[in-house]
């Protein structure tokens, strides 16, 4: 499922895997960043980690709110092929 694959890259903090030390973002590095910086910073790491282990799929849109101590990430993904398309939610 992609929306189960993205989720995993999302949550993966990069070097937290021993076998694939690159896999996954450095999302978490932006948590206390001041808003404005932080979001620009998430979308970028969301859009480049989805974009290097997720090679099945374009992201078209991504969005982040972040409310307190929680950071939810919304990509709209279209697979390369053209077939399909959907919306991952990620709680961080």
């Amino acid at each position: 499922d992609i929306n189960q694959c993205i989720a995993i890259i999302l949550q993966t903090q990069k070097g937290s895997d021993p076998q694939r030390p690159t896999f996954g973002s450095d999302i978490m590095k932006y948590a206390d960043y001041p808003v404005n910086i932080a979001k620009a910073n998430i979308i970028r790491e969301t859009i480049d980690a989805i974009t290097l282990w997720e090679t099945r799929v374009k992201v078209n849109k991504t969005e982040v709110e972040i409310d307190g101590s929680s950071i939810l990430i919304k990509v709209e993904w279209t697979l390369k092929s053209g077939k399909a398309s959907g919306t991952a939610e990620v709680n961080l």
